[in-house]
């Protein structure tokens, strides 16, 4: 190896070792990079580019996933640096994964990815509004309790005329685009954000066919309780005892598809923990993003020798609510939620489409309620903007897809959205808001719910 001399007369100045310690990282840390062979496996034939909503919006070949592959293979083989140039392309990543599902090579970008966010978080050292922004997302989205003490405060917010206030100024928008892009989603705080008084056990009506565990969620609980409650009756109703272990969280998405690994590890290990003496036959979940990271756990915590094996035992229970349904079938009557024949549209999740490849099942169980006429948008597997709290880190491209998506969903003339994810249901209400349409927006479990019990929809 060459060294070049340095002449004993000529010292390097304080400045320049200053420099040099200062430089970016020069390729990936030896702990768990983008694998190479995954990044060998790209044939840059470009199938990716059109499914790609970053590639849509911002319409650079680095926001493409054959770009961001290129920049990590060039960044493995010691040829570039993690620097905030190479980033930023890392970032404008929603993580849908339509790339994967287009791929006709196989390439598992979601593996690149996953492995890529972890190495930025290690390596780079981000502004500080930027660290400001994600600790307080990391430090409080996912852990309920800390949100249910905010919700006096929200409540407040909301009803005393204080948000119309911020919201007719349009200052936040202005100075805090980025707070302003997460208090455009808040969900109402309503009565039953504050209950959270489930038994550990509901018996199942009828003959017991199944025992099956309850995933809450974080967001999921606080404010949108009431598809947890209706996500219980369509169990009971359909023969499953149902279990809510007290001591499960968060379910590790918000972390872990942003490269937390240490907080998303530990997270992880808590909901396994709190399933572990349960004697469940599936574990549950209602949520599509949520869904996804639970069936991950094993990826999650593949270098962790004793959890490993457990979270494989856990992912082989976990079912999404449409996908377990479709399993084991419905076995009581369902009624019209509608005096007439109305058009309904559903909205693919991408970590529902693409994530778990389900897709069909919703929509089967919309076919089965009577009165219902299933219509599809143009674009159905374009991502929505939301991708966890990608609206609130990237609010511009947010802004687009949500604006798109919105378009196509109501084009097809249809009168309700049917919805089985929190984030994309509220990126969606808020661009309805915009756009002044007042479709609502419903989770497929609370129209079974009401289809079980024989009561209508309000607000059509």
């Amino acid at each position: 190896m060459f060294f070049p001399m340095v002449p004993m007369s000529a010292p390097p100045s304080f400045t320049a070792l200053a420099q040099a310690v200062n430089q970016p990282k020069i390729g990936f840390d030896s702990q768990n990079p983008p694998p190479q062979a995954v990044l060998d496996s790209c044939v840059h034939c470009g199938f990716c580019l059109n499914t790609c909503p970053s590639y849509r919006v911002i319409g650079k070949e680095t926001d493409s996933p054959r770009g961001r592959i290129y920049l990590m293979n060039g960044i493995n083989q010691g040829q570039a640096s993690l620097d905030a140039t190479t980033i930023q392309h890392f970032d404008s990543c929603l993580g849908c994964l339509a790339c994967v599902s287009a791929c006709p090579s196989g390439v598992q970008y979601d593996q690149l990815i996953s492995a890529t966010r972890p190495q930025v978080e290690r390596n780079h050292d981000r502004p500080f509004g930027d660290r400001l922004l994600r600790g307080i997302i990391f430090n409080l989205f996912p852990y309920p309790w800390r949100l249910r003490l905010l919700l006096p405060l929200l409540w407040v917010y909301q009803n005393c005329g204080l948000q119309k206030l911020v919201q007719a100024t349009g200052l936040l928008s202005r100075f805090f685009p980025r707070l302003a892009a997460m208090e455009s989603i808040l969900p109402r705080v309503t009565a039953a954000s504050f209950r959270d008084n489930y038994p550990t056990e509901i018996s199942a009506q009828g003959e017991k066919r199944y025992r099956v565990g309850i995933i809450l969620g974080c967001v999921q609980r606080l404010f949108f309780s009431p598809v947890n409650e209706a996500t219980v009756r369509v169990l009971t109703a359909n023969g499953c005892e149902v279990v809510i272990p007290q001591s499960q969280g968060c379910c590790a998405a918000l972390p872990a598809h942003q490269g937390q690994t240490d907080q998303a590890e530990a997270i992880a290990r808590q909901m396994i923990d709190s399933f572990a003496n349960t004697e469940v036959d599936y574990i549950i979940i209602n949520a599509a993003g949520c869904g996804h990271t639970l069936k991950e756990y094993h990826h999650i915590l593949a270098d962790d020798a004793e959890y490993l094996p457990k979270a494989q035992a856990f992912v082989s229970k976990v079912r999404d609510i449409n996908e377990f349904l479709m399993e084991i079938g419905l076995n009581q009557t369902l009624h019209p939620v509608t005096e007439e024949l109305t058009p309904v549209v559903y909205q693919d999740a991408c970590h529902l489409i693409h994530g778990q490849k389900i897709s069909l099942q919703p929509r089967q169980l919309i076919a089965q309620i009577p009165h219902l006429q299933l219509r599809e948008p143009l674009d159905a597997a374009l991502c929505c903007g939301s991708a966890g709290v990608y609206n609130m880190l990237q609010p511009a491209v947010a802004e687009e897809l949500g604006q798109q998506k919105v378009n196509n969903l109501c084009q097809t003339g249809a009168q309700l959205i049917i919805s089985a994810n929190p984030g994309c249901s509220l990126q969606i209400q808020k661009h309805l808001g915009k756009q002044g349409q007042n479709l609502g927006v419903i989770h497929p479990i609370q129209l079974l719910d009401l289809s079980l019990r024989g009561e209508k929809l309000t607000g059509l």
